[in-house]
């Protein structure tokens, strides 16, 4: 049986970049440093497992960690000690514990039960609050420890153990939705290709599925009974943060095979699309790259609590004075009055006032003194408004308003320090796609062969429709709104139209493309029916999508990496070709209209897969067709697509950049696409060089692997271009136009073109009409000479200076700017010797577009605002690239979208919808920020009223250090008057409502009511 499948299992190696190579048979002895230009071996890379023999990782010299893990912050020791550690770092919870210590002396104008109680009470709370908070996590470690997966225990068996007793080395089997236990070496699956699926949504916040496969020479391990005698070494890097790196081999039946990333399984990453995986132990518990990433998040603290610090430093300052006042009193009142008054003295006469040493009574009345007015200092302070933080955050959660229907998402408020600071909000900066976008793309428009297909509108068209429109109705023109017109299409320019009807809504989700010379098999009609057909060839072939067939309905989906491929599978399935089956070496499609007979299937063999990412910007796919031809198919960016184009390739150049244009003035998302016929033995020789590259070992690797794509990604010929829509999600113009009204500063950061950002900033109402638009730009080249990147720096400060005199010398106080500025513009812009410059612009402008640029980029712009303005900023975001922004804000809200949960993860806020903005902003942000401020001074105002009480009663008791009070109502008001303190901020903060809140209008506030 395993022999049958051996000689029928696909030669996968072959094929795709992340693909793993044996090396040749090299001598035992040499071991790690057979593998030329490895590092294994040497420093950081010291790691040996012992597949199938744990036993020798529980002991020295290896003796590796356990899998158990722990995310709690005190254990039973340790809970006491660091719990009282961490509430007497605070300086007023440092001060009561001194006066409670003076309480034990004869200088404490108290009993020491009415000063140690309040300590103890207040302490004491926050402590069971740690405690709380800490066992939550410990029995959330406890549930994770606790679960079960299937280990070899010997002889070809398997039972079930705790994820907390695997150790390194150990053989697991995970079955289908099940996560992996630990860092694992795939060793098989249950497809004949060793391949599997893995969704790493826990780990990058990524919700497409990856692709994993094993090496080929562990594929006969399919079986329980065939790791009976199953032996190897693994040799491998250190335990380290990087997900996406690995280096490594294995040495198995005298051979040594190199381990790269498309082997290894990470903890806390989920099985899917797989039946079942054999894989071996590498790394365990803290060990494991997702433990070894969870850091914690940035401290951040809110301006009310730095302010509130400041306002108790005052009020010791006043404790302090007033003590000084009362000592220096009572010094004078025992000098020249106690001798006098014979019914005042004591009968055994102290220090504590001696009339023959007034100085020495007066220092030891000032230490009663501290201690007699401190009630000036609110001792339940910092409790109380954790309690009602508390209380604020739930009230975010639970609010039905920012429900999301579609997702079943609430807002979360994940950290409740920063409540307050939502009230205080100056700037905004916000991702684009699937912050302001829905990031769920619709197949729209297309230009093949220099001709364009598609009538309908997008967004972007029908938003111009509708501003114009608007404009019309501002010159007395009657004019319908287009929104609620009854109309077909509407004209915008002469001879040009497009469809705004009630009939947008596509009934296929991501296919939103309407033309009939393209549909129904008609684009077999067209003059270019080749190009046409290589075209609808590229759509349904390259990619990396999976197939999903839903068992209860029968259709199709995909599991695509981007929504951009899984609409272009879509749109290539309503044109007719079908992609319905992929293994690990073809493509099947199904194509109606090629063939006389009907839908005919055809089997695309892949040869190599060249993928996409952020640098490469292009994705390749070479592959052999029925009739034995080998064909390069290639998708990518416009820019980077027509650098590789060939003399000949060059014929549809001119009008698909225009459609390119047209696309991006749309707000459409937009590539280009392209192939090249390969001859045998040219391909030969490249897949020789290729091969070379991905079996090379060593930090080079990638740049090898780039500079042979180079070498076959090159005199391609263009075949057309794609246009999708990301279509804005619900009440983001009403959004955005209502946050404006708030007087609050709005900046887009986007990857995306200037053009299109432009539109889009229309669409959502970002930009409007009336806006003078100030557009920075510079035509400086990514790697350029240093001449002319001083001459590029130059000609951008010359139009930031003139951009700024336009601003300043703007008479209509009524005048709105906005400011654009592209990516390589920024890079110099953000430079220390310019960025005041820019910074000062752009807080003259009413809305911000910074459009192409890097997650890095978004991050430096976010500091710039926060460090250069000093007032509050937010960062919106939704996908991974976002979280460095998030991060740096002062507040960062994280979008639950479907580019995973990485920016909620980073996130101090989440919601589902950007609309929520709004209401997370202007009524929850209000509403904290008052009832807290109001709270502060309530607390101030009472414990200051109440100290200098007793200050004024000392005035008129010679100084004497007595109290006017009882020690029991002292210790009342400190304990039971503490508990209705907690009570009464909490009821009145939920019953206190601005009035404009409840008749749903927008509320502008202001920061300074502290």
């Amino acid at each position: 049986m395993a022999r049958a499948r051996k000689r029928d299992r696909l030669r996968w190696s072959k094929l795709y970049t992340f693909s793993c190579f044996h090396q040749p048979h090299t001598d035992e002895a040499a071991g790690p440093a057979a593998v030329s230009g490895s590092p294994v071996g040497g420093p950081g890379f010291s790691r040996i497992v012992h597949c199938n023999n744990s036993i020798l990782h529980r002991r020295k010299p290896l003796k590796y960690p356990t899998n158990y893990i722990s995310t709690t912050k005190y254990n039973v020791l340790t809970f006491l000690p660091k719990a009282i550690f961490e509430q007497f770092r605070r300086v007023a919870n440092l001060y009561f514990l001194l006066t409670a210590i003076l309480s034990l002396t004869p200088v404490c104008p108290f009993s020491p039960v009415s000063m140690i109680a309040p300590l103890a009470f207040v302490v004491g709370l926050s402590m069971i609050k740690e405690a709380l908070e800490d066992w939550r996590r410990f029995m959330q470690d406890m549930k994770v420890n606790n679960r079960k997966v299937s280990v070899h225990k010997g002889d070809g068996e398997f039972e079930f153990r705790h994820w907390e007793d695997l150790c390194v080395g150990d053989v697991v089997k995970v079955e289908k939705d099940q996560f992996f236990p630990a860092d694992l070496l795939l060793l098989s699956s249950s497809y004949e290709d060793g391949i599997c699926y893995v969704e790493t949504m826990n780990l990058d916040g990524e919700t497409n599925l990856k692709l994993k496969r094993s090496l080929e020479v562990t594929l006969p391990l399919e079986e329980d009974e065939t790791f009976k005698d199953f032996q190897g070494v693994i040799r491998c890097e250190d335990p380290n943060a990087s997900l996406y790196t690995f280096i490594g081999n294995l040495d198995y039946e005298r051979q040594v095979y190199a381990l790269d990333p498309s082997q290894i399984l990470l903890r806390d990453s989920k099985l899917r699309n797989t039946a079942f995986i054999y894989g071996v132990v590498i790394f365990t518990g803290h060990d494991s790259k997702v433990m070894q990433n969870s850091t914690e998040s940035p401290s951040k603290r809110s301006r009310i609590e730095k302010k509130m610090d400041l306002i108790i430093y005052i009020l010791f300052t006043v404790l302090v004075l007033i003590s000084l006042i009362s000592s220096i009193g009572f010094a004078v009142r025992i000098k020249l009055d106690l001798p006098r008054w014979w019914y005042l003295q004591p009968q055994n006469s102290n220090k504590l006032d001696d009339p023959t040493r007034p100085a020495l009574s007066g220092i030891f009345h000032l230490i009663t003194a501290l201690i007699l007015y401190g009630y000036l200092i609110p001792i339940s302070l910092y409790v109380s408004i954790e309690v009602v933080k508390v209380a604020q955050a739930h009230f975010i959660n639970q609010d039905i308003h920012m429900f999301d229907e579609e997702t079943g998402n609430t807002a979360q408020a994940r950290t409740s320090n920063l409540n307050e600071e939502l009230g205080q909000v100056h700037t905004i900066l916000s991702d684009k796609t699937g912050t302001l976008t829905c990031n769920q793309m619709d197949f729209l428009k297309c230009s093949i062969a220099g001709v364009s297909y598609g009538v309908r509108a997008s967004e972007v068209e029908r938003a111009a429709a509708k501003q114009m429109a608007s404009g019309a109705a501002d010159q007395d023109i009657p004019v319908q709104d287009v929104w609620e017109s009854n109309e077909d299409e509407i004209q915008l320019v002469e001879g040009v139209t497009f469809s705004v009807g009630k009939t947008q809504k596509s009934s296929i989700k991501g296919f939103s493309f309407e033309d009939d010379r393209l549909m129904q098999g008609h684009w077999t009609n067209e003059p270019n029916s080749n190009m046409l057909l290589m075209f609808f060839r590229i759509l349904a072939i390259c990619h990396t999508a999976i197939p999903e067939v839903n068992e209860a309905t029968g259709a199709l989906t995909y599991e695509a990496e981007s929504p951009d491929e899984g609409a272009f599978l879509v749109a290539a399935r309503e044109f007719g070709f079908e992609f319905f089956k992929r293994t690990q070496a073809s493509v099947f499609i199904k194509e109606k209209y090629t063939s006389s007979n009907g839908t005919t299937e055809r089997e695309f063999k892949i040869l190599n897969l060249l993928e996409f990412n952020s640098k490469r910007k292009r994705m390749t796919v070479i592959m052999r067709d029925e009739d034995n031809r080998i064909v390069l198919l290639c998708k990518g960016a416009d820019t980077i697509i027509f650098d590789r184009l060939a003399k000949n390739g060059r014929l549809y150049e001119p009008d698909t950049t225009k459609h390119l244009n047209e696309y991006g003035e749309a707000g459409l998302r937009t590539l280009a696409l392209s192939y090249r016929m390969l001859e045998e033995s040219e391909y030969e020789s490249w897949n020789a060089e290729f091969l070379k590259a991905k079996t090379s070992i060593g930090p080079d690797r990638e740049l090898q692997l780039e500079r042979v794509a180079d070498l076959i990604e090159k005199e391609l010929i263009l075949v057309g271009a794609t246009a999708v829509e990301d279509k804005l999600q619900t009440g983001v113009p009403q959004c955005i136009d209502r946050l404006a009204q708030a007087g609050l500063k709005i900046w887009v950061l986007t990857g995306d073109k200037m053009e299109t950002a432009i539109n889009i900033g229309y669409a959502c109402s970002l930009l409007r009409q009336g806006m003078k638009q100030i557009s920075l730009s510079t035509t400086a080249g990514d790697q350029v000479a240093q001449d002319a990147q001083k001459a590029a720096k130059e000609s951008l400060m010359l139009q930031i200076a003139n951009a700024s005199q336009m601003v300043k010398l703007e008479k209509d106080p009524d005048a709105a700017f906005a400011l654009v500025i592209d990516g390589k513009a920024l890079t110099f812009a953000l430079e220390d010797d310019m960025k005041n410059m820019f910074l000062n612009l752009a807080v003259e402008c009413a809305s911000v577009i910074c459009c192409r640029v890097s997650p890095r980029q978004k991050a430096l712009v976010t500091r710039l605002v926060k460090e250069g303005l000093g007032k509050t900023t937010l960062a919106v975001g939704d996908g991974a690239n976002d979280v460095g922004m998030i991060q740096e804000a002062d507040i960062g809200v994280g979008i639950s979208g479907v580019e995973g949960m990485q920016a909620v993860m980073a996130s101090d806020f989440s919601i589902s919808q950007f609309r929520f903005l709004e209401r997370l902003l202007v009524v929850h942000g209000h509403w904290c920020y008052k009832r807290i401020a109001q709270m502060i001074c309530y607390f101030f105002y009472k414990n200051i009223t109440f100290g200098l009480t007793i200050f004024y009663f000392e005035a008129f008791a010679g100084f004497s250090g007595q109290s006017v009070y009882d020690d029991w109502f002292m210790l009342l008001f400190n304990v039971c008057d503490r508990i209705f303190d907690l009570l009464k901020p909490v009821t009145y903060m939920a019953y206190m409502k601005n009035k404009h809140a409840r008749k749903g209008n927008t509320i502008k506030w202001t920061s300074g009511m502290l």
